[in-house]
């Protein structure tokens, strides 16, 4: 007996209808972008795996467990992408575009892998869209992408959106924070899990953002990493602050969010929604201001943020704020076999002229066909029949309100379905 092939675990396939909503957000997504001043960057599928090592950090877990990683056959050490902000700053890097301006405001749409366990809108492969503001050390680009991640959101119909805002500092700063956390810690050491020890020693920052509820409830009185930001953070900080305010943006203070990646600097945030569940993040954040430097670039800042688009058609569903497909398109129905060969053409005529158009090829029964086109959901039922065909007409059907039939000539059919009755 054959194999029977199945998807491979954590992985989707995008059926009919599903794949409209997907279309709907990328659709929105790229006209929202471009009307903020983005232009769209697409990167290769895979990159060397030092990028990532270097950029989100060894002790990562991200790098340490879920890398997908392969040697091709030169040996090379290759990863399929796990996050964006990584590959998009080597392109900036390697083509040089700081050249083309002082800012430089690019976005994507991507797939991203990464090896963890599968779950309600976490797969192995995920999809993103998402930001990256190059050039600008200043607080109102801070503002400017979060803003446009919180109201692009609300563009895609997702209410009820908590925005949480924070700041890790500078890395000195935040160097000298994490030394008071170890202290603090240190008396605990025994009670934490085996991964917030080994992050003790290798990234203490990353325990703040433990789930673990006795890790949470030792971490209640550790010291803020907000009430030890330097001056210049706190001056950053506040004015982030400040603009979200006078934007009308509300946000919430959280002193212990980190976000997941090394690269980080300052302005971290992050977009939650509350009918998801535990995994109710939308998306997440922030300025790394060190990352272009450290992949080997001239010093630069930058500030971005990347959405989980598997999450959020989550939550547009949950609202329900995703309708049916509309009907659209005609359906071309033959009511006698000599009228096969003309709806053929007068299919391909329909689609040059702009008009969705689709006909039966298998020669079904004529109610058959009638199933077919309200299965498409089609506004219009076109027939033609013996009598159409000795007048040169077809039949026009409505098949969304009205059901009203109407005879039309086949060569005003065009024009009819432009501009309908």
């Amino acid at each position: 007996m054959t194999k029977s092939f199945q998807s491979i675990k954590g992985t989707k396939d995008l059926l009919p209808p599903e794949t409209t909503r997907w279309r709907t957000v990328e659709s929105v997504t790229h006209d929202f972008m471009g009307r903020w001043g983005y232009k769209e960057i697409r990167t290769p599928v895979f990159e060397q795996t030092e990028l990532f090592a270097r950029s989100v950090g060894e002790e990562s877990d991200i790098v340490s467990k879920q890398m997908y990683t392969f040697s091709d056959q030169s040996k090379n050490s290759l990863t399929l992408k796990p996050e964006l902000t990584a590959p998009v700053m080597r392109a900036y890097i390697q083509h040089d575009l700081a050249r083309t301006g002082a800012l430089t405001k690019l976005y994507y749409i991507d797939s991203l892998f990464r090896q963890e366990r599968p779950q309600a809108g976490r797969l192995r492969q995920f999809h993103q869209y998402g930001v990256e503001a190059i050039g600008s050390p200043y607080p109102e680009q801070d503002a400017e992408v979060i803003a446009l991640a919180y109201k692009l959101l609300q563009k895609l119909g997702v209410d009820n959106l908590t925005l949480y805002l924070s700041s890790i500092g500078s890395k000195e700063c935040r160097d000298r924070y994490c030394q008071l956390l170890v202290d603090y810690l240190a008396p605990y050491h025994d009670k934490l899990s085996q991964t917030s020890q080994k992050r003790l020693k290798t990234n203490p920052l990353r325990i703040l953002d433990t789930k673990d509820p006795e890790e949470q409830d030792i971490l209640q009185k550790a010291p803020h990493l907000l009430d030890h930001l330097e001056n210049d953070d706190r001056i950053h900080y506040e004015s982030v602050k400040r603009h979200l305010t006078d934007l009308n943006i509300p946000f919430i203070q959280a002193h212990s969010l980190v976000r997941g990646l090394d690269y980080y600097s300052r302005t971290t945030f992050e977009i939650t929604h509350p009918r998801l569940g535990a995994q109710n993040a939308l998306c997440g954040g922030g300025r790394y201001d060190r990352l272009i430097e450290e992949l080997g670039g001239k010093p630069t800042p930058a500030v971005g943020f990347a959405a989980g688009i598997e999450r959020i058609l989550m939550a547009m569903e949950k609202i329900e704020v995703i309708a049916e497909d509309t009907p659209t398109g005609v359906y071309i129905v033959a009511a006698c076999d000599a009228a096969r060969p003309i709806i053929v053409e007068l299919a391909v005529d329909l689609r040059d002229a702009g008009i969705t158009a689709d006909f039966d090829t298998i020669r079904r029964s004529l109610k058959s066909q009638m199933r077919e086109a309200n299965r498409l959901n089609c506004a219009y039922a076109v027939f033609i029949g013996e009598d159409e065909l000795r007048k040169n007409c077809v039949q026009v059907k409505n098949l969304t309100t009205t059901g009203k039939q109407v005879e039309v000539k086949t060569n005003n059919l065009v024009n009819y379905l432009q501009n309908p009755d």
